[in-house]
């Protein structure tokens, strides 16, 4: 009877109990995580509901987590969850994020490296590759904006001043953070990340453009090459 009562169509469930109504009624924050996923997913399949199909994709290791580190083809193969529905759970995300960074952006401002952490952190300690970014500031060190230089091991070709000062010359910030994460989780910075930072900060004095630091970012954990007078 129970299993029956789980796999309801959301039309044949009681309106007082359909995501969609409980969001119009209550509001979106007085939604669990598999019925915001069931509005996503619209419908089910002959057998499931969207909603039994959401609590399914959230009761994979990791829950959220891996729904955010999945690709689209990986999130296709879960049965009742084709290109389709992959597709739209990877845009939600992206936009949100996006959404995420564009509010911090406007207001954050930096003055010590763990504020610098704190602002990557949530996105870069759990990505499988090492993604190189910029943070550009403002004379009061406030974020102006966050650019991806590259993905991949750091080394002189991928990290190289050219890219990394293209668009804070364009917008005309006053210094720089560099950042990138180490997907083994250990920040400890290796000899070729020191090598880089030391040949950016040496362009960024040229250009006249400070490179404040140098955070590396590991899993719930960060290094500030600044700090340990690595730069």
């Amino acid at each position: 009877m129970g299993s029956k009562q789980y796999n309801l169509t959301i039309r044949e469930m009681p309106k007082g109990e359909r995501p969609r109504e409980r969001l119009l009624k209550y509001g979106v924050k007085a939604l669990s995580d598999g019925e915001l996923l069931a509005i996503l997913l619209r419908t089910g399949t002959k057998n499931q509901s969207a909603i039994t199909l959401a609590h399914k994709l959230l009761a994979k290791e990791g829950g959220l987590r891996y729904l955010i580190d999945a690709t689209v083809e990986e999130l296709s193969t879960n049965p009742g969850i084709g290109l389709a529905k992959a597709s739209q759970i990877k845009a939600s995300i992206e936009l949100g994020r996006r959404i995420s960074s564009m509010g911090t952006e406007e207001r954050y401002s930096i003055t010590t490296p763990r504020d610098a952490a704190n602002l990557l952190m949530g996105e870069m300690r759990h990505l499988k590759k090492e993604h190189f970014k910029v943070i550009e500031l403002n004379i009061k060190n406030q974020v102006m904006g966050i650019e991806s230089v590259s993905i991949g091991n750091i080394n002189t070709s991928i990290a190289h001043p050219r890219e990394v000062f293209s668009n804070p010359i364009k917008v005309g910030c006053a210094s720089i953070i560099l950042a990138h994460n180490h997907p083994s989780g250990d920040p400890k910075p290796s000899s070729a990340d020191i090598k880089v930072t030391k040949r950016i900060v040496e362009a960024g004095k040229i250009l006249g453009i400070e490179v404040l630091d140098h955070i590396i970012i590991g899993d719930g954990i960060f290094i500030s090459l600044k700090q340990k007078e690595l730069m």
